[in-house]
């Protein structure tokens, strides 16, 4: 099942995500009757997502062949939602970004981070740069979206909590984590400095997660590109490891780290690509004045 929140008419909505278009939650309640909120962080929270995915494999995505849907020209893409309870980044995840970063093989434990929801954009929306700050990459990740309360997980069971899948772009003030690695927080929390995603796919969607491939792109060219296979930590590991460091939450996001970074300047447009979920695209300007 994929999902995806967009703007029509005015409002930020969740909608399936068809061959035919997007299908809004709330057109499927007008006709089937039927209460599903139609925010998805909501949906999350409430713990439903797995609900209704049981009803889409279980005779709705029929129903959804025989509905109305609202073309890409018709909608604006949003980010899946805009406050995440927490955003847990993970650094130096791929064996050839870490050598770059730290200039030696990774640590036998995940760099982990925090990210504030109030730098969160969506697709679309401008990356700005602070004035100041120095070089500024953009990383494009696979974000995990938790899909329940959990803590303390075994590694094998930890997929069980994943509600699916979606793309991400993660931005560092290079030259402000450079000076100091314990400035990593600081150089990871300008505004603007994370953009999510508009679609979630859920984890049936993925027969072969290990060979996926994420891609960052600048300016419409493929610049780095890596699979899920060649990460140091799996996403069961560091569903796990994290688990046990804090209570995950549903609508949580931890992102997965990046196969590689670019600089990043006024003019530019930097992408995440990920098969199955929509492209995320941001443009990159110079912080508007107060």
């Amino acid at each position: 099942m994929k999902l995806v929140t967009i703007a029509h008419k005015g409002r930020e909505q969740v909608a399936f995500l068809t061959d035919r278009g997007m299908i809004p939650l709330a057109w499927l309640n007008e006709q089937e009757g039927t209460a599903w909120n139609t925010d998805l962080f909501t949906l999350l929270q409430q713990e439903r997502l797995n609900s209704l995915r049981h009803w889409y494999i279980s005779g709705g995505q029929e129903h959804l062949d025989r509905a109305p849907a609202l073309l890409a020209g018709e909608v604006s893409y949003r980010a899946l939602y805009r406050q995440p309870g927490k955003i847990i980044g993970v650094g130096m995840n791929y064996l050839a970004k870490a050598i770059e970063l730290s200039g030696r093989p990774p640590e036998d434990e995940p760099v982990i981070f925090l990210k504030p929801d109030t730098l969160l954009i969506g697709p679309g929306e401008a990356i700005h740069l602070p004035t100041g700050a120095g070089q500024i990459t953009a990383e494009a990740e696979l974000a995990i979206v938790i899909g329940h309360t959990c803590k303390k997980l075994r590694e094998e069971e930890a997929m069980s909590v994943v509600a699916g899948y979606t793309t991400a772009l993660d931005m560092t003030a290079k030259d402000i984590h450079a000076r100091n690695p314990r400035f990593m927080q600081r150089a990871k929390s300008f505004d603007t400095f994370l953009s999510l995603g508009s679609s979630l796919s859920t984890p049936d969607e993925y027969d072969d997660l290990p060979n996926l491939e994420i891609e960052t792109i600048l300016n419409g060219q493929v610049t780095h590109s890596n699979s899920v296979s060649r990460m140091i930590f799996s996403p069961a590991y560091l569903i796990s490891f994290l688990s046990h460091v804090m209570t995950l939450q549903p609508g949580d996001v931890i992102l997965t780290g990046t196969p590689g970074s670019v600089v990043i300047e006024p003019g530019d447009e930097v992408g995440c690509r990920i098969a199955g979920l929509e492209t995320l695209n941001n443009s990159v300007e110079p912080t508007p004045p107060l």
